[in-house]
């Protein structure tokens, strides 16, 4: 896979490509050091700063009170490799070609981020998880501690071949057995690595925890970065992706609350719900008995909560080692999780739970002219945060790259900005579309021919479908061929003589982005 094949549709904004980025002074002196924090599988309102009921995110609050907040910035492929492709490259999904869940696709890319920032004079690090193939490709980075929690084709005993044996591409999983005995494993606590609907505590002592070792690595690399560079350090989090298994002090924090009911849309097949039982194992979708559902809940609210205490233990460590007002931090996630919205769990579905996600530009030290404490609607996307940081950088932003520097918008400037995204995910019969401007969204399944349209606005639950009312026609059909043009000439066939056609096979990979 390397570049870009061309791009209908959206009005997109005039990106800064010239090298010469925020703070470009001569060499690398001057610099911001940059913190991208990422985590896998947290909703895009789990935040104290977004008025979230439940969760309690107080660390994130204050990056979100020295930077910008961004109220809808999306996953256009919400699940973890196409979204990590898009974080990694700047891409779109038609450029870096990944629009399902594929593993085992190597990563062959032209322009990486960290490669790009590397080439700028910055030392480049990356704890936890990266999610790519083969697993010890470094992207770009000049090392890294890796953690990608439990995934199936490196564990699978019969696919050595492909990766090696597993505790080869896991530091974690070394580091726990050296630390705290021989014999642990990361699955020793029993919940599975998709389990959205189960939930315990972490059945070991908190500092072993994956999310706290992920810290700890993180400064370990402040003690020992190059200190004649500017650093880029990508702290990437497995959690709050299953298992939800967060220690007990925080799962005690939540487990006793009253939690408000999920949203269930009037457009939601509830008997079809009730009959699964529970969640099914190919769509996720089922009715998930109460007690369970809240333990789950309360589950994943604590583990947001743990990774916020974690965050603002290494914000404390850029104090300590004099870093502080000269590192720009970006918090982001991959993709949400539904959670029991609809009556669906994990991801891949276009739906908020799903697709929209944290983003947060933090500039504690004032280096950016930010406008600090403030938010904004415009809608962005995954694939924004790599021009975004090379521009901090003032390192030129490669042609490859589709997305664009928010830092305009984060200054305030007058800037011409997209009209809206796309996002798909092949999904089985579930395989969907969406196109979103953050107030409205309009979703087609393309097996079954299916159009849904929300508006965000007044209805950011998404609890009533407006495709079959009569006063949302026009809306419909400007929707309908917005998404028309994004798909044009796509190799599925989606769309024929301008209108969209349900039934075509879906595919996991574009092959002409190889």
């Amino acid at each position: 896979m390397r570049r870009r094949t061309g791009h209908p549709g959206a009005v997109l904004p005039l990106c800064r490509r010239s090298g010469r980025g925020a703070l470009s002074g001569g060499g690398t002196q001057g610099k911001p050091n940059i913190l991208l924090i990422a985590v896998d599988q947290m909703r895009g309102d789990c935040l104290g700063a977004l008025g979230h009921p439940v969760a309690e995110t107080p660390n994130l609050d204050r990056l979100a009170r020295a930077g910008v907040l961004f109220r809808s910035a999306y996953s256009a492929t919400p699940t973890c490799v196409p979204a990590r492709a898009a974080l990694m490259t700047g891409m779109s999904q038609r450029s870096h070609g990944r629009i399902g869940y594929q593993d085992c696709v190597p990563w062959e890319y032209e322009h990486m981020l960290a490669g790009e920032l590397a080439s700028a004079g910055y030392h480049t690090q990356c704890v936890g998880k990266m999610h790519v193939f083969p697993a010890r490709n470094l992207c770009g980075f000049h090392n890294v501690v890796l953690h990608d929690g439990y995934l199936h084709h490196n564990r699978s005993r019969h696919n050595n071949s492909v990766n090696g044996h597993f505790d080869q591409v896991d530091d974690y999983l070394t580091w726990l057995r050296q630390t705290a005995g021989a014999h642990l494993d990361i699955t020793d606590n029993g919940l599975d690595c998709n389990a959205s609907a189960a939930a315990r505590p972490w059945h070991l002592a908190e500092e072993l925890h994956p999310t706290n070792w992920t810290v700890t690595q993180s400064i370990d690399f402040l003690r020992r970065r190059d200190p004649g560079k500017p650093f880029f350090l990508f702290t990437s989090f497995v959690r709050p992706h299953a298992p939800l298994d967060p220690p007990q002090a925080y799962f005690d924090m939540y487990k006793d609350l009253e939690l408000p009911d999920p949203p269930i849309g009037d457009w939601v097949d509830v008997e079809a719900a009730k009959t699964s039982g529970s969640s099914d194992p190919v769509t996720h979708f089922g009715v998930v008995p109460k007690r369970r559902l809240d333990r789950s809940r309360a589950a994943y609210y604590a583990l947001i909560t743990h990774i916020d205490d974690q965050i603002g233990r290494l914000l404390n460590a850029l104090y300590e080692y004099g870093v502080s007002q000269n590192t720009v931090v970006l918090f982001v996630s991959d993709h949400g999780e539904l959670l029991g919205d609809h009556h669906y769990f994990r991801k891949a579905l276009p739906y908020e739970g799903s697709a929209k996600v944290p983003f947060i530009v933090s500039d504690p030290g004032g280096m950016l002219n930010l406008r600090r404490g403030s938010s904004s609607a415009e809608v962005i996307e995954l694939r924004d945060v790599m021009p975004t940081i090379l521009e901090i950088a003032g390192a030129p932003i490669p042609d490859t790259v589709d997305g664009c520097s928010v830092l305009p918008l984060c200054r305030g400037e007058q800037a011409e900005w997209r009209a809206y995204i796309h996002g798909e995910h092949s999904y089985g019969a579930l395989s969907n579309h969406f196109v979103t401007d953050g107030q409205e969204k309009y979703i087609w399944f393309s097996q079954s021919g299916e159009e849904q349209l929300f508006d965000l606005v007044g209805d950011p639950r998404e609890l009533v479908n407006l495709a079959a009312s009569p006063h949302w026609q026009n809306r419909l059909a400007m929707w309908r061929k917005r998404l028309a043009e994004e798909l044009e000439g796509r190799e599925e066939g989606y769309v024929q003589n301008g209108t969209l056609v349900a039934g075509r096979p879906p595919r996991l990979l574009l092959t002409r982005a190889t």
